[in-house]
């Protein structure tokens, strides 16, 4: 069984921060458990383009407000507490917080929890640096 607390992993090297974001990643691929699992903020104003070509992610809203705009059709979607999207086709998009937005992340494949965002909004199948 594994046990963790999200201030535990907040305290450690699991938590990963960009100018957009908070990720504290409770559950990586060194788990073993096929998925990974974060905590993430998206600070208030953050408006960023992301396109994860490797992973496949689900995303829960606990709390805030903003919206999620697919960039294939042009669609934007509401998010609130209560919300989930899923990136089920490795949709390209673009996340927009109007409210500061708290959220539960699911990846498959796991991430390793070095994975950075790089010039086209993904992560990498398999990230070697560490994070700065």
């Amino acid at each position: 069984m594994i046990v963790r607390t999200l201030a535990e992993a907040e305290a450690s090297d699991r938590r990963v921060t960009s100018e957009n974001w908070e990720s504290v990643r409770l559950l990586l691929k060194d788990d073993n458990m096929g998925f990974s699992f974060h905590i993430t903020t998206i600070f208030e104003g953050a408006d960023f383009e992301m396109h994860y070509k490797n992973h496949l992610e689900s995303v829960f809203c606990m709390s805030g407000e903003g919206e999620v705009e697919t960039l294939a059709d042009g669609k934007v979607y509401p998010i609130k507490p209560g919300t989930i999207y899923i990136l089920d086709k490795h949709d390209k998009h673009i996340l927009r917080a109007t409210k500061e937005m708290k959220m539960a992340c699911v990846f498959n494949p796991p991430v390793t929890g070095k994975e950075v965002h790089d010039e086209s909004g993904a992560y990498p199948l398999e990230a070697e640096a560490i994070v700065d």
